[in-house]
């Protein structure tokens, strides 16, 4: 390769032939032109015949100085020149390339894959044979053929397999096959590192550099892959883990806490300070709602290092409270066990049960009311729970105010203190306070709250310290004593009111949530059995259905067997009833990066830069175009063209057509089609009008926000699916566009998410809009808010003011009952998407000009969420509340948009079916 800068030819050899340029000149400018038959009458040739010398005409500069363009474009184009030719590699044997594919390479795999596409071209230039070894692959399942060398043909043929995975690489697998591939190969070593320090990398390095010479490619900190650690199984606060392995600038992210069906439960900012390695977040998720939560999500993070799983060990404190539900009891305003469950339903896994299905279940705390005493109980087994970690929270009663246990944390008086009775008060007391060491501590006494009958405590040295709640006279209320690691507490009345209003009151509620919290909480160990897999968490953190080869999960002694890999990915794991969540953060110890390291000595050649391109079929095209126009004008001279000016003017004609067809690939090449960054599947301009002029399409205003567009496009998908199996429309699928680029008459309708970021419409953009509205088209305005603002239209409302100023929205309405849109396909009079609710505006009936179709539609349901689907026809987001009944009602109100601006209002026009019909009959 001879490299000039900027500017390398891969065959130079070839440029020698434009030493025959002059040759060439010469030979082309003693060549005449053909001759010319003019008609002439005979018997005058004969007549004035004499002999005159004849020279040969010159062919003209311009046509000469063609083709020795021509020529030259020829010689320079099959000398293979490149723009930004990447560095040769140094020596001439196979080039090795260790590809790190392992979790950390789904933040940046595009990067990496552009970095190993040009990898093949130049092994392609240098006909050099190449090893490539992705090292998350490498395991004792790998077959030793599979690193063999190939060519570029071949190893371009491999590139669209080669994929990011959900765990981190065997380093000890990579060296073996490393150091095997070094024992027979010589050339060059090329390591596409993630950027992360691991135990054996100075191996590593030892080893490529042994081929004769190594380089290393590092990502950039932006793009060092970050890893989400989930709370502590039983923490309070659930506070999320956020590291990098790179300190740099300061750095804000978004977090999602997601339910089933991908449904958002809460979103928390969590930011990383200047140079710090780690941040933390905790979500303000009501307590209801912690045991729905199952996934944690980096927002807009690509990698599985973004994502983790929660399981049952995540799941709200479970209590279970001993005794008979109170649906199975005729009167449940007498049974003690419906006030406690009520206190305990705000925040706590609540299982009202026999104590004999409770023992069976994992438990954090046990609610034993004076009601469950008269079914029996195995005391010492209650005494092992407690002192394994358990809380026992028991009530007074008549029972065991007639027979104390042993189970107290004091010891107990036979009988009770009853008002008007023989250890009684003359009236209720109040509550007098709690103590300082006791949980209660801060909470406030209500003066409403009289207790009228308990049970008393034997006086004792220690009932000082363990009285935690007392009544104003002193007598303690509650009372609490350490078993082993667990407690028993004791209220000293009981739980129903017939003993006290405590049960009535809020203090009870808050009492018990303190108690719960108190708990050390249920095993939080992984539970021992052989687990099914559920769904499994990808290279690019996306949770789906396992591969076949993923094996069930063996867990014995708190342990899995086999660890982390191609067998058993992160995700979920189920048996039963029971989820095992795996994830990758549990077998991540803390991240290091790897430029301090000795690995890191090696020349860097980081990913990203000025892209090679090779001038060779553009140079090509150029000489073709050339051989055209030398082609017309070889026409022309001889006067085969048809003669539109005066004779002799046949030269200049024929270069104005030169330049004419010269300026095509001109104005091609000035006016490239404009694309969405980061959507590839987009067709160029062009194409889309092409496509759209042919078929059907479903239009989604490109936002600039990628995930917003990413929901669009998938919903409008998903909605062209049910449009082609439940219509006659046959809408082929979802294109996005831009309103300065695209001719958006070509669409029947354009969908609008409104992004939170979505800068301000430009005024090209508006008038486009404008004038797709006003010839007919449909714009249908989601300003995906109804979620958050309840009913009604919210927040998105006032973004779509700021954005849109100068949008020309006619005056609007709800929709009325009989508006088309409530039964162009279906009947309905709700228009729920992934939220329900909220209203649907119109333009009113006064102002609609197109054959009744409104201009613009708005609504806040966010339909295109409940539209969407996957490449594998799945629904990717969980319509709240009404789950899969809203989805298909979403689906049929996204039937009954599409008819509406396909069709107009012919419904409208069947009130004057009747008389048709009758008129027929007549």
């Amino acid at each position: 390769m001879l490299t000039l800068g900027p500017l390398a030819f891969a065959a130079p050899w070839v440029l020698l032939a434009l030493g025959l340029l002059p040759a060439i000149y010469w030979l082309l400018r003693i060549t005449p032109p053909p001759p010319r038959i003019i008609a002439f009458p005979p018997v005058r040739l004969l007549a004035d015949l004499m002999v005159r010398e004849e020279t040969p005409d010159r062919t003209p500069l311009w046509v000469l100085l063609l083709r020795l363009a021509l020529a030259a474009l020829l010689i320079v184009g099959l000398a293979r020149p490149i723009i930004n030719p990447p560095q040769e590699m140094p020596g001439d044997g196979t080039l090795v390339v260790l590809l790190d594919n392992g979790w950390p390479a789904g933040r940046d795999w595009g990067a990496r894959q552009e970095r190993l596409q040009s990898i093949i071209d130049e092994a392609e230039r240098a006909r050099r044979g190449l090893i490539i070894l992705p090292t998350a692959d490498i395991g004792q399942d790998t077959p030793p053929e599979a690193f063999d060398t190939l060519r570029a043909s071949d190893a371009n043929r491999l590139l669209p397999d080669l994929a990011p995975r959900s765990w981190d690489q065997d380093r000890e697998a990579v060296i073996a096959s490393l150091t095997e591939i070094t024992e027979r190969e010589s050339g060059h070593g090329i390591w596409l590192s993630d950027g992360l320090a691991r135990e054996g990398d100075d191996e590593i390095a030892r080893l490529l550099q042994s081929l004769g010479s190594a380089e290393i490619s590092l990502p950039e900190a932006r793009q060092r892959p970050l890893l989400v650690r989930p709370p502590e199984p039983g923490s309070v606060d659930f506070s999320v883990t956020i590291e990098r392995s790179l300190p740099g600038e300061g750095q804000s992210l978004a977090l999602h806490l997601l339910g089933d069906e991908g449904r958002l439960l809460d979103r928390t900012e969590v930011t990383f300070e200047a140079d710090a390695l780690q941040a933390s977040a905790a979500f303000a998720l009501p307590a209801e709602g912690r045991n729905e939560a199952s996934v944690i999500r980096l927002v807009d993070e690509l990698g599985a290092g973004g994502v983790a799983l929660l399981d049952e060990r995540w799941a709200r404190r479970p209590v279970g409270v001993a005794g008979r539900r109170a649906s199975e009891s005729g009167q449940p305003l007498l049974n003690d066990t419906y006030y406690v469950a009520k206190a305990l339903e705000p925040f706590s896994d609540v299982r009202v049960a026999s104590l004999e299905e409770l023992s069976r279940g994992a438990l954090a705390v046990l609610m034993l009311p004076d009601s469950a005493l008269a079914t029996g109980y195995d005391e010492q087994a209650l005494a092992q729970w407690v002192e394994e970690g358990g809380v026992l929270v028991r009530f007074a009663g008549p029972l065991l105010a007639a027979d104390p246990d042993g189970l107290t944390p004091v010891a107990l008086r036979a009988g009770d203190r009853l008002l008007s009775g023989a250890l009684s008060w003359t009236e209720p007391e109040p509550l007098g306070g709690f103590a300082e060491q006791s949980p209660f501590a801060g909470l406030t006494v209500p003066e409403d709250v009289v207790i009228e009958r308990q049970v008393l405590a034997q006086p004792g040295p220690d009932l000082t310290d363990k009285a935690w709640a007392r009544l104003i006279d002193g007598t303690p209320l509650v009372t609490a004593a350490r078993r082993g690691e667990g407690w028993v507490v004791l209220f000293h009345t009981s739980a129903a009111p017939d003993w006290s209003n405590l049960p009535i009151s809020g203090l009870f509620v808050e009492m018990l949530r303190r108690l719960v919290d108190l708990s050390a909480g249920i095993d939080r160990q992984l539970l021992e059995g052989v687990y099914q897999p559920l769904e499994a968490v990808d290279g690019f953190g996306r949770l789906a259905a396992p591969p076949p080869t993923v094996l069930p999960l063996a867990i014995s002694e708190g342990e899995i067997q086999g660890g982390l890999g191609p067998s058993h990915p992160p995700g979920l794991y189920g048996q039963g009833s029971d989820r095992q969540a795996l994830n990758l953060a549990d077998f991540v110890p803390a991240l290091t990066a790897l430029d301090d390291s000795p690995s890191a000595s090696m020349p860097n050649k980081p990913y990203g830069g000025a892209t090679a391109l090779s001038l060779t079929p553009w140079l090509l095209a150029a000489a073709l175009l050339l051989l055209a126009v030398d082609g017309l004008v070889a026409l022309a001279l001889r006067g085969l063209l048809p003669q539109t000016v005066r004779p002799g003017a046949s030269a200049r004609q024929a270069a104005s057509l030169a330049l004419l067809i010269a300026a095509v690939p001109v104005a091609l090449w000035t006016a490239p089609a404009r694309a969405q960054e980061g959507d590839t599947d987009r067709p160029p301009v062009s194409e889309t009008a092409l496509l759209a002029a042919n078929q059907t399409y479903l239009a989604y205003l490109e936002t600039g926000d990628a995930s917003v567009d990413a929901i669009s496009r998938a919903g409008l998908e998903g909605l062209s699916t049910i449009l082609r199996t439940r219509t006659a429309v046959e809408a082929v699928g979802a294109i996005g566009i831009d309103p300065t680029q695209d001719e958006l008459a070509l669409f029947p309708l354009i969908y609008w998410a409104i992004a939170p970021d979505q800068p301000r419409l430009d005024p090209a953009s508006l008038e486009g809009l404008n004038r797709f509205m006003a010839n007919g088209g449909t714009l249908v305005i989601d300003t995906r808010d109804q979620g958050f603002a309840g009913s009604g239209l919210g927040s998105g409302v006032a973004r779509l003011r700021e954005i849109s100023d100068g949008l020309e929205i006619p005056p609007l309405d709800t929709v009325p009952p009989e508006h088309v849109l409530t039964k162009a396909f279906y009947l309905m009079q709700d228009f729920p998407g992934r939220y329900a609710g909220g209203e649907v505006w119109v333009a009113d009936a006064s102002s609609v000009q197109q054959d009744g179709v409104s201009p613009v539609v708005i609504g806040g349901a966010d339909w295109a969420a409940a539209w969407a689907i996957d490449e594998a026809g799945r629904p990717l987001y969980a319509p709240v509340p009404g789950g899969d009944m809203q989805r298909e009602m979403a689906y049929r109100f996204g039937v009954n948009l599409v008819i509406y601006t396909l069709t107009g209002n012919y419904k409208a026009d069947q009130v004057h079916v009747p008389a048709i019909l009758e008129r027929l009959g007549q």
